[in-house]
């Protein structure tokens, strides 16, 4: 007999994230209850929970009602991270895995993190957009205050699957990587291949800073004003992960007045206000959110889904997605801009 398995991924689409070869894999696995488009009624939703071995959604919004859910192993999101309206100790108390798809961006945003620092480091961008305007300077004249990524020291805040994905990236340049992360110890730092570094040391030896740390209950706003003002001069300071981990009102105090040069993907509210100063900083390289959304990429959180999805039928442990922990659950913090109304 299959196993049943409720598939429920609004606000992603089932063809966003299923190729059609893997969209039929699903259909031989298991019995698929809803697997559409539009979000699956509370009330089918509950009718099917009971019977239910598996759930893959974008997020818990069914409510506080897992005690219905009779025989469920696990919960499989594919928003790119942890639920937060979930009862973690309920799973862990009857064993039901809460699984998250985020490493599946990790290999699509590293590339693009790699394309902005490059890009302004060599004022990629400012340099196209002088050129359209007619005042472009030539050969030496135009590199004023650029540099290479070439055996430079770079600091990496947060080493997830994201930091590990760029770490491989940066192999050929020969770069010499530091890290802070709270949650990972000085030890598994160093056999990574990275110096593990305080905050305030990164920041002060990085000539390149990535900012690739989740967001958590504890790190909001942690770069701050006083941290930002050690970031060397004409350094490259790239926010990647979210802007809730940043002072973005001292950032783009700082950015403005040319202490240093920024790259970002993310903003605190999304989409940016249209008179926001950051947009008139030519020392910014900015991008809508776009690190993550390739459409030919998205396909991994749906093969990485049927991957584990494939093992628990099995009675074998998932491999390919990010489990949640007892010891971190509780500090995870929204993983999203907020959102203009």
């Amino acid at each position: 007999m299959k196993s049943t398995v409720i598939v429920d991924p609004s606000f992603r689409r089932m063809g966003e994230i299923f190729s059609p070869e893997d969209r039929q894999r699903l259909i031989d696995l298991v019995d698929v209850v809803w697997g559409r488009d539009e979000p699956m009624p509370a009330q089918d939703f509950l009718a099917a929970l009971p019977s239910a071995d598996a759930v893959i959604c974008a997020d818990w919004r069914y409510g506080e009602v897992l005690d219905q859910a009779r025989q469920l192993k696990a919960i499989i999101t594919v928003s790119g991270a942890f639920p937060l309206r979930l009862d973690y100790d309920y799973c862990y108390r009857n064993r039901i895995r809460v699984l998250s798809a985020a490493p599946a961006f990790a290999r699509q945003v590293a590339e693009f993190a790699l394309g902005m620092a490059i890009a302004s480091a060599r004022d990629i961008a400012l340099g196209d957009r002088e050129m359209r305007r007619g005042t472009e300077k030539y050969l030496h004249h135009g590199n004023v205050g650029t540099f290479l990524l070439y055996d430079k020291p770079v600091g990496m805040i947060g080493y997830g699957s994201l930091a590990r994905e760029l770490h491989k990236l940066l192999g050929p340049f020969s770069v010499k990587i530091s890290a802070y992360d709270p949650w990972l110890s000085d030890g598994y730092l160093r056999r990574q291949g990275v110096e593990p570094l305080s905050l305030e040391e990164l920041i002060a030896r990085s000539r390149l800073i990535f900012v690739l740390a989740s967001p958590t209950a504890e790190n909001q706003a942690m770069i701050t004003r006083e941290l930002l003002e050690l970031v060397q001069p004409g350094a490259v300071f790239a926010l990647i992960s979210r802007a809730h981990v940043v002072d973005f009102a001292a950032l783009t105090e700082l950015v403005l007045a040319g202490r240093f040069k920024l790259a970002t993907d993310v903003f605190p509210t999304e989409p940016l206000e249209r008179d926001h100063p950051i947009r008139a900083a030519e020392g910014a390289l900015l991008s809508a959110h776009r690190a993550g959304s390739v459409g030919e990429a998205m396909y991994e959180l749906g093969q990485m889904a049927l991957d584990d999805l494939e093992a628990l039928v099995k009675g074998l442990p998932p491999r390919r997605l990010q489990s949640a922990e007892p010891e971190l659950s509780g500090r995870y913090a929204s993983n999203r801009a907020k959102r203009k109304r």
